[in-house]
């Protein structure tokens, strides 16, 4: 029975609550450590990119991997990883060097501080919120990335990517476990630590510092790219076969075969990195099928080129940007119309005359073939070699290997100035 003086007296149907147990904690702690596998997987995933990356800094040809098992499934062809990879969003700074950062090593960096930082918490004395509570916060970073770069995969780029999927899946699965986590962990008895959430976001700027500045120091030189590769003998164009894309810039000219996909690649880098509206581009058709052109030995390279070039040139007389259309057509459907040119050029033809009826009555005529034939023989007078796609900036010829990752970068070494935006003189 209770006195007046009892610590112990409590209303009647008082019910104590129920003191703190580490069943908790130890199921937070639990997921923090699964969470590290996570952020290790983003790693790994992350890792394989960034080393493809790097050794296409050579200006070689290499196999790129693109498999959800990260360093599995190497190869040489076109893939939903080479394309992402060859993107003008693979990396950043493209104007600065060569290739640019990327943002593969970035994601690496990211990953590396999540697997310290999330294995460091679950080993601490203690798992409280304010330590989940930062976790969270730091996955938000690239589950935001991922959102945003696989939206521009899909919509951009139409390719997938299985390294970038792998880094989505990481990054999704090790923010749902901080989530699930922090609901586990015991609520914190002291104020936010915003001091140390601020040390430990220091700690992960240093990350990525420190492994941006170690690709900077390391990363070879491209001495040639402002040099070039040969120049122009004969510029003008007295058979008019150039296809103005842009009127504003400095003079280029962009040597093209519409039903090639290196070209549709380069067409895409061209515009998504604003070098459209630094160049007045004209474009001279060089179709790689033996249709028409004498110097391809052998099976067509890109059967079905010389219908859509002779289409092109027809449209021509319309206006460029009708001939522009077509092109922007013929990219959109090249996988498709290479393969039904093998199983019939007429075919290719009778296509083309329904999709724009202004070329009828002058596609096949001797006319327009004369026409293609003195695109190609614009390209033999200044010995141009025979493949595509090929860049000329003033009269200077970019070098192969500079067309895709280091395209930006020897562009603007050529122009020999930081890039200005100038209005374009059409937009496609």
């Amino acid at each position: 029975m209770s006195t007046p003086l009892s610590f112990h007296d409590e209303p009647r149907g008082y019910v104590p609550p129920t003191p703190p147990t580490s069943a908790g904690g130890n199921a937070a702690r639990a997921l923090l450590f699964v969470g590290a596998v996570a952020a290790f997987g983003g790693l790994a995933f992350a890792g394989v990119s960034t080393a493809d990356f790097i050794e296409h800094l050579d200006r070689q040809v290499h196999s790129i991997h693109c498999s959800f098992i990260p360093g599995a499934g190497a190869e040489i062809a076109d893939n939903g990883c080479k394309t992402v990879m060859m993107s003008t969003w693979s990396s950043v700074l493209r104007t600065s060097l060569w290739g640019g950062i990327p943002i593969a090593l970035l994601a690496v960096a990211t990953f590396a501080f999540l697997v310290m930082k999330q294995l460091q918490l679950a080993l601490a004395s203690e798992t409280n919120r304010h330590h989940t509570s930062f976790l969270v916060l730091a996955w938000l970073l690239p589950a935001l990335m991922s959102v945003i770069f696989g939206s521009i995969a899909f919509s951009q780029l139409g390719a997938v990517c299985k390294l970038c999927v792998g880094i989505y899946a990481s990054s999704a699965v090790g923010l749902v476990l901080a989530i699930v986590a922090h609901v586990q962990a015991h609520k914190a008895q002291t104020p936010v630590p915003l001091g140390t959430w601020g040390l430990w976001f220091g700690e992960g700027v240093v990350y990525v510092g420190v492994m941006v500045l170690f690709y900077v120091l390391f990363a070879p030189q491209a001495p040639k790219s402002a040099e070039g590769c040969g120049t122009l003998v004969k510029r003008e164009d007295p058979a008019q076969v150039f296809i103005r894309v842009t009127s504003t810039g400095t003079p280029a000219i962009a040597v093209l075969d519409p039903l090639c996909p290196a070209c549709k690649g380069f067409d895409e880098r061209i515009r998504n990195s604003g070098l459209d509206q630094q160049l007045a581009i004209d474009a001279v058709l060089f179709p790689l099928d033996e249709t028409c052109n004498w110097m391809v030995k052998g099976a067509s390279v890109h059967p079905g080129a010389c219908a859509v070039s002779e289409a092109m040139l027809c449209a021509l007389q319309d206006s460029p940007d009708s001939s522009l259309k077509i092109l922007d057509w013929a990219f959109a459907h090249q996988e498709r119309l290479r393969a039904d040119a093998k199983q019939s050029d007429a075919g290719v033809r009778a296509e083309l005359e329904r999709t724009f009826p202004k070329v009828k009555g002058c596609l096949g005529s001797a006319q327009i073939k004369n026409k293609v034939n003195k695109s190609l023989k614009w390209a033999v007078s200044n010995a141009l070699p025979v493949l595509t796609p090929q860049l000329f900036v003033g009269d200077k010829r970019v070098c192969d290997e500079d067309t895709d990752l280091g395209l930006e970068y020897t562009v603007h070494q050529m122009l020999g100035s930081s890039p200005r935006p100038l209005s374009p003189g059409r937009g496609r």
